[in-house]
């Protein structure tokens, strides 16, 4: 594997984009090399433990993520993998970070718990206010932030109750949108945020009323197919103008084009076997 930077350069990507309506923004991302990565349980649909998995290909994958992130000029922190952890590769799922707060994960199946100790140790070594919840919460994965409010999902993983917690720890509103499809089973895997005031989402993923609120919410947001959500091409990563996304979602990414974004293909088909993609790579430390 190679050897890894801690941060990118001074080449931000702060300027206007050449399209005018879409402006990115340097983002700050904390993420995990796939050191230890496996299936070796299965706790979501995605997950087979007769299916072999290549870790040479998933750390070539995932470097090319990586590096996708340094070339668009964010800046990019690693937390150590630790062995006997297969899925800390998903450091979404560690927390949610924003402002002085973080909001420790706690995980629902045994199998990952021991994770939120090592993604809270990064947090607290860097001086921000740890806060554990009492109900299952499984960070980014189910906690987008959107402008100034959190879209959260519940149905599989987070517990609905920990949206109360999370919302007075954050001291912004949180909006529970109920997740149906076993295959999505975290909000990530369905929504996307592209910016402070677009979505894009899978409207089969969510029960009629979440639906219903995301068009309430939302009304102008993109509305992706069935063959782009089953490759998860919903978990994506936007700097607010730059999509980086699963590469095999090439309908979304006409769309995004069509809405004055700039997709980025990034391929982690290895690391799906594990029910995972890009934005799952990537826990986003917002300021």
């Amino acid at each position: 594997m190679t050897e890894y930077l801690f941060a990118a350069d001074d080449a931000c990507r702060d300027a206007p984009s050449r399209l005018g309506a879409r402006t990115p923004r340097t983002r700050r991302y904390v993420m995990t090399p796939p050191e230890f990565f496996a299936v070796e349980y299965a706790i979501n649909p995605w997950m087979d433990v007769a299916t072999p998995v290549d870790r040479h290909i998933a750390a070539r994958q995932w470097e090319s993520l990586y590096e996708t992130y340094l070339r668009l000029g964010h800046l990019v922190e690693l937390v150590r993998p630790e062995a006997g952890l297969p899925d800390m590769v998903y450091a979404a799922n560690g927390g949610f970070v924003a402002g002085d707060t973080a909001v420790l994960a706690r995980f629902k199946f045994a199998e990952r718990a021991p994770e939120s100790v090592a993604y809270a140790a990064w947090m607290q070594e860097r001086g921000y206010r740890a806060a554990p919840t009492l109900h299952v919460n499984e960070g980014q994965g189910d906690l987008l932030l959107v402008g100034e409010m959190v879209l959260a999902g519940y149905g599989f993983r987070t517990d609905i109750r920990a949206h109360a917690e999370i919302a007075q720890l954050l001291r912004m509103p949180v909006i529970s949108l109920e997740l149906v499809d076993p295959r999505f089973y975290h909000l990530d895997t369905a929504l996307a945020v592209l910016d402070d005031t677009t979505i894009a989402y899978y409207p089969p993923a969510f029960s009629e009323a979440a639906q219903g609120q995301l068009r309430a919410l939302f009304p102008d947001a993109i509305l992706v197919g069935s063959a782009d959500a089953y490759v998860l091409g919903l978990n994506a990563v936007s700097d607010g103008l730059h999509v980086v996304y699963p590469s095999g979602a090439m309908g979304f990414a006409d769309q995004l084009r069509d809405a004055g974004f700039e997709p980025v293909g990034v391929d982690l088909s290895e690391l799906l076997k594990g029910g995972g993609s890009i934005k799952c790579c990537t826990l986003e430390v917002h300021p």
